[in-house]
């Protein structure tokens, strides 16, 4: 499963996506209400554990953790692909 399907099965199976919703790739989590700010550090702790990196505390922000796409594009820097 690629890095988009997998954040998806994650956001879908731990937080409230409202049945029948499309979880596009750019839906905006925050504004969406299914994360809130303690939610954002359980993605964190996913991201690190399934993709092997370290988000600083910097770089906790909506413009790397806000939808599936920014979570994508973000691993990729991180890791270089």
């Amino acid at each position: 499963m690629d890095a988009a399907g997998r954040i998806r099965t994650f956001i879908t199976s731990n937080f409230y996506v409202a049945e029948g919703t499309s979880l596009g790739d750019d839906v905006s989590f925050l504004d969406s209400g299914i994360i809130d700010s303690t939610g954002v550090l359980e993605v964190v702790a996913f991201i690190e554990e399934q993709f092997g990196i370290r988000v600083n505390d910097e770089e906790m922000l909506p413009e790397n953790l806000d939808s599936i796409g920014k979570i994508v594009a973000f691993i990729a820097r991180k890791t270089g692909g």
